[in-house]
């Protein structure tokens, strides 16, 4: 298992993922962004997941270039993903919507491309063109991203490739067991967004006092939660000690009995949108 921030899991296709990363969602394009990216990379960070809605893609760039300069690493050392936006689904806009990523980020090629929301009637359409993008040898690996178990038997039914990874909305009051299950049985890497909601459960009593035991901090639990249930997690910060503090979290272990007592938060309580009821 993961004994280190570059540590990764194989998806189905023998492509490396880093099990933990820097997520962007919220982050001001520009100065803020650029340094994010730079600290993540400064700090032992190889994975970084954006899209083209967070509009902040060309700031990922220029942090990507200046990180890697600074660490004295390669391109291919790193991991970044990005997304389509909904507005963009369909065949042609979708492959027209990849080459605009690369552009904005200033790369040649992503390790992770993915279908950003389940729009019913127009996923798809937008897989077929993540398929082709992938035969093109074009992206590492393609995925979805807030996919529900019917919207993946849905895409399963015709592709020609299987998704790589589902990220979704994942974190102790929103357990997907049974999403996860099926994902593991279809070789799909889980991946977590949003993995400390939001904030919201850092002041949770029962893993305040599991944080206690430990001597680490809740956000710390909670990703060490993530990683020994095998889902890739990328919480976002834009604070040098919060992007350290997140990544230590490979010099402890949770007991089995803590990991349940985690589980048994569950509410299936979410922050972000339900993807069987969202408008946009």
């Amino acid at each position: 298992m993961t004994t280190n921030l570059q540590a990764t899991t194989t998806l189905h296709n023998g492509v490396e993922m880093p099990w933990f990363g820097l997520g962007v969602f919220k982050v001001e394009e520009g100065p803020s962004v650029i340094d994010a990216v730079k600290t993540a990379i400064k700090n032992g960070y190889r994975s970084i997941d954006t899209a083209a809605i967070y509009k902040n893609e060309e700031g990922v760039g220029q942090g990507i270039r200046e990180g890697i300069k600074e660490a004295g690493i390669s391109r291919e050392d790193l991991f970044i993903t990005s997304k389509v936006w909904n507005s963009d689904f369909g065949y042609e806009t979708t492959l027209v919507a990849y080459e605009e990523s690369l552009k904005k980020l200033g790369l040649e090629y992503l390790d992770l491309y993915l279908i950003h929301w389940p729009v019913e009637g127009k996923y798809k359409e937008t897989w077929r063109a993540l398929e082709t993008v992938y035969k093109e040898n074009r992206v590492k690996a393609i995925g979805v991203s807030n996919f529900h178990i019917h919207h993946l038997k849905d895409v399963l039914a015709d592709a020609e490739i299987v998704p790589m990874v589902n990220q979704v909305e994942y974190h102790p009051s929103l357990t997907q067991k049974e999403l996860q299950a099926f994902c593991k049985e279809n070789k799909i890497q889980l991946e977590a967004w949003s993995p400390l909601m939001q904030g919201k459960l850092l002041e949770e009593p029962t893993l305040k006092e599991i944080a206690q035991t430990y001597n680490k901090s809740v956000a710390q639990i909670i990703l060490r939660w993530d990683l020994q249930n095998e889902v890739v997690t990328i919480p976002k910060s834009i604070n040098e000690s919060r992007i350290v503090e997140n990544a230590s979290i490979f010099d402890f272990e949770l007991s089995n009995e803590d990991m349940k007592r985690i589980d048994d938060l569950n509410k299936n309580e979410r922050t972000g949108p339900d993807p069987d009821n969202f408008d946009f």
